[in-house]
C-alpha cells in the first residue's frame, strides 16, 4: 500500500514565501498528489492567516478547493481531543508548563499528528514541536518534505 500524506501548515506559508520551497512543494503534489491529504486543523490554520478577501479567495480556489472536490480533508476524530489532553499532561508532568500557558499551535499540532495517526498518514513538515509530541504517540510517523518521496 502506497504511503499516504499530509502537509503541515509551515510547508503551504513557506511555499507563499519562499520560490525555492514552492517549487519543492509543487514537485511533491506533481509526484504524490494522489496520496495527499488536507488536515482539517491546517485548513483552520490557513484559512485564519488568509484576513483579506482576496487572500481567503486565492486560498479557498488555489488549495482548499482541489482537497475538497476529492474528499480529501480530514479531521480529528472525537478521541484525539482526548488523546490530546493526555499528551498536554504527560508534557505537564515533564516540565511543569499547564495547558493555558501553552502556545495555541501545540494544541493544533498535536491534533495534526493524531489525526495523521489515526488515519495511518505521515505528516511532511519543517515544525520542531513534533519530535517532542513524537514519543507520546505510538504510531505517529513524520517527516521532512524532501523525505516524502
Amino acid at each position: 500500500m502506497a504511503r499516504k500524506f499530509v502537509l503541515d501548515t509551515n510547508l503551504y506559508i513557506d511555499a507563499i514565501r519562499n520560490s525555492l520551497k514552492e517549487q519543492a512543494l509543487e514537485g511533491f503534489l506533481e509526484r504524490n498528489a494522489p496520496m495527499t491529504y488536507m488536515s482539517a486543523v491546517v485548513m483552520q490554520e490557513l484559512r485564519a492567516g488568509a484576513v483579506t478577501d482576496a487572500q481567503a479567495k486565492i486560498l479557498q480556489d488555489g488549495i482548499f478547493d482541489v482537497f475538497e472536490r476529492r474528499n480529501r480533508v480530514v479531521g480529528p476524530s472525537p478521541m484525539a481531543f482526548k488523546d490530546c489532553g493526555r499528551i498536554l499532561a504527560t508534557l505537564f508532568r515533564q516540565d511543569g508548563v499547564p495547558y493555558k500557558d501553552r502556545p495555541r499551535s501545540l494544541v493544533n499540532d498535536i491534533l495534526i499528528a493524531i489525526t495523521c495517526r489515526e488515519n495511518g498518514f505521515t505528516l511532511l513538515t519543517a515544525d520542531e514541536d513534533f519530535k517532542m509530541i513524537r514519543p507520546h504517540l505510538r504510531g505517529f510517523a513524520h517527516a521532512p518534505l524532501t523525505g516524502g518521496r
